[in-house]
């Protein structure tokens, strides 16, 4: 359960704030942003993920102004960390309400990737785009109080 004024806390996110999403998947995208190519994206990864009867991975999202990190809820097993800087872009889907995706740069190609997540309730889904928006936020906030003196 998410306090009323969860949106206005620092000191959590500055740790990591944490959420349970099942994820659905990756495919790759031509442009770093934008509404229509997410949700296009969004559509893609959700059709194939219902073609294969496979059970998805649930993993623990944790949020911070230094980027996105995904464990293994199961094995605690580190599955990947991103870095804030590249990420481009993240949204909740207007029609897959429950779905919260991010487009980042991979590390290692370079190619733009669309990750996928589906979350217990929309609710959740919204939480972790707000979470994201105010990681990027707070991640500005420290670089250009680390670049002020200069």
């Amino acid at each position: 359960e998410l306090p009323e004024s969860w949106a206005d806390m620092q000191e959590p996110l500055l740790e990591g704030m944490c959420f349970t999403l099942k994820y659905l998947g990756m495919t790759l995208v031509e442009k770093p942003k934008g509404e229509d190519m997410a949700a296009a994206a969004i559509r893609r990864i959700v059709a194939t993920a219902q073609v294969g009867a496979r059970k998805f991975q649930k993993v623990i999202l944790t949020v911070s102004p230094r980027g996105i990190s995904l464990q293994d809820a199961d094995t605690k097993e580190m599955v990947e960390n991103i870095s804030i800087y590249r990420i481009s872009y993240c949204t909740t889907d207007k029609l897959q309400n429950k779905v919260f995706a991010y487009v980042a740069q991979s590390q290692d190609s370079r190619a733009l990737e669309c990750h996928a997540f589906l979350s217990p309730k929309k609710k959740i889904a919204q939480a972790v785009t707000l979470t994201v928006a105010q990681a990027f936020q707070m991640a500005l906030d420290l670089w250009e109080a680390a670049h002020a003196g200069r």
